[in-house]
């Protein structure tokens, strides 16, 4: 490609390295209590003002995931299906949720 057509890049954000350390470290710190709660029932408050009620069903470096009941959920033939089995309902969902973006986790 010719030098020509490369035009030089353009930074349109750039977060303040002191932010960057503050993330990071709340980010471990919602990460340490998490891994302490898992399977533990708890509430999550978003720094949006969402909150969601669940348990952990997992955590990595950058989420949380959340297993919170499905209200979508119908059973239509109990526990067992048409077939005699059992019914492949399930009554859960996993809501993945990124850690720097929680404000509070309680348990209940």
């Amino acid at each position: 490609m010719s030098s020509q057509f490369i035009q030089p890049q353009q930074t349109l954000y750039q977060a303040d390295p002191a932010f960057v350390q503050s993330v990071k470290r709340t980010r471990e710190q919602l990460y340490d209590a998490g891994r302490k709660s898992s399977n533990r029932p708890i509430r999550v408050q978003t720094v949006d003002g969402q909150v969601h009620e669940g348990t952990i069903a997992h955590m990595d470096n950058d989420h949380l995931y959340l297993r919170v009941p499905n209200p979508n959920a119908r059973g239509f033939f109990g526990p067992w299906g048409p077939w005699g089995g059992p019914s492949p309902v399930y009554n859960d969902v996993i809501l993945p949720l990124v850690l720097y973006n929680l404000l509070v986790i309680s348990l209940l």
